[in-house]
């Protein structure tokens, strides 16, 4: 299997935030890392392997390096494990007429059209009670695989104007999911979710559901030069990063390897497990007081290190040309993109674009380089508010990507090797 047939394949298995943690984990376990729980005091080894994962959907997996961090660093690669969609709603069951619809509230900014006339099932987690007490009871992820909901259109002889105008969906009258017709199968939602759990209506607490298409990656287009799936944006980094990891573990590097993977990116990050969080900084914090002695160790490791923020690009759209800035159009298929904004939406500065270039070089990489229209605003990364927030050079790179924000996103097969080549290389460095 290719690196990037294994790429659709771990899209594929990975819903939700929380399935994408356990996707990454089971891979992780595969080559040895060892589990720490932010509860315990950490015990670490030179060339040790280890994650921790904070509430489920976040995790920071790291191999530590022959050096102490004092004297090489880090080297980080951050990317993030949610996508936009729709969620379902604490209360989402809806009579209308004969048919039940389930409420949503739109998660970050999804191209809600592309939600219409799919193949959508559920995924994530829901709590479950296990006990008589305030702290009994337990998280269980729940995927459904069969399609369960969807969002049928309105004929066009109902809404004439739509290919002029556009697909809009108002978001509380007519994002509802249909769910089901109780008069003939009597059926409801919470019922749905206790049947797949094994457990009664009863105990269920609470969950955390997204919407999610059934229909798997795919190859596309002549020699089948295009990939196509879900969460390309931004399990696509993701993947990278850690096959980049797993590929790296052979050689006795220096500088302790991080790869870090938050959610809550696509809603501004601002969470206890998003990356304007505690959770990079308290690793990195405790790695170097437990690896070094001196009480400067650690105020060093961050002056020694790098962090690449991986997340995906905006490629050229031939159908689309006037929407890019004609000196910088990335193709998909001929490499990284550099991404660059003067006003710190991303954290690329001449010393690490420096650094980028010449490791692509080293790797025979080709690389490309990207600045949005000036008058056009520029979406973000994780990338400044990890900067910031941990004081680490840092750059923004991603593999191009059409339709980002789909239900089904598309970019190039040959783009994912090129991508962990270059981490590879910036792991390294």
């Amino acid at each position: 299997m290719t690196q990037t047939q294994q790429l659709l394949a771990y899209i594929d298995s990975s819903p939700s935030p929380w399935h994408a943690v356990e996707s990454t984990v089971a891979l992780l376990q595969t080559h040895g890392f060892k589990a720490l729980s932010e509860k315990e005091a950490w015990q670490l080894n030179t060339r040790g392997r280890y994650y921790t994962i904070r509430d489920q959907s976040s995790i920071i997996a790291f191999v530590t390096g022959s050096k102490a961090p004092s004297e090489s660093g880090y080297r980080i690669i951050g990317a993030h494990t949610d996508s936009p969609g729709l969620r379902i709603k604490p209360n989402p069951e809806q009579k209308r007429g004969a048919y039940l619809r389930l409420g949503v509230e739109v998660y970050g900014s999804p191209i809600l059209a592309t939600f219409a006339d799919r193949d959508l099932s559920l995924a994530g987690r829901v709590s479950v009670k296990t006990g008589s007490g305030t702290q009994a009871f337990e998280s269980r992820l729940l995927r459904i695989d069969e399609s369960i909901v969807r969002l049928p259109n309105l004929a066009i002889h109902l809404n004439r104007d739509v290919n002029k105008s556009g697909l809009k969906f108002n978001t509380q009258d007519e994002l509802p999911l249909i769910f089901s017709q109780p008069d003939l199968d009597g059926g409801n939602f919470k019922g749905l979710v206790a049947k797949q759990l094994q457990v009664s209506e009863g105990d269920i607490l609470a969950w955390e559901l997204a919407a999610y298409d059934t229909q798997p990656g795919a190859f596309f287009g002549l020699d089948q030069a295009f990939i196509t799936n879900s969460q390309l944006d931004n399990l696509a980094s993701c993947h990278a990063a850690l096959l980049t990891l797993t590929k790296t573990l052979d050689r006795a590097n220096a500088a302790t390897q991080v790869i870090a993977f938050f959610d809550h990116e696509e809603v501004g990050s601002c969470s206890a497990k998003g990356a304007n969080g505690s959770f990079l900084n308290d690793v990195l914090n405790r790695i170097s007081t437990t690896l070094d002695e001196s009480p400067q160790g650690h105020h060093q490791a961050i002056a020694h290190s790098y962090m690449l923020s991986a997340d995906m690009a905006h490629a050229w759209h031939p159908n689309f040309s006037n929407k890019h800035e004609p000196e910088h159009q990335p193709i998909i298929n001929n490499g990284p993109v550099i991404k660059i904004n003067t006003n710190q939406r991303y954290t690329t500065d001449a010393h690490t674009e420096a650094l980028f270039v010449s490791i692509c070089e080293d790797e025979k990489v080709p690389y490309q380089k990207f600045v949005n229209r000036s008058d056009l605003a520029c979406g973000s990364t994780i990338g400044p508010m990890s900067a910031a927030r941990t004081g680490i050079r840092s750059l923004d790179v991603g593999n191009p990507m059409w339709a980002m924000h789909s239900i089904r996103e598309s970019a190039g097969a040959l783009d994912h090797d090129y991508m962990i080549r270059a981490m590879s290389g910036f792991l390294r460095c």
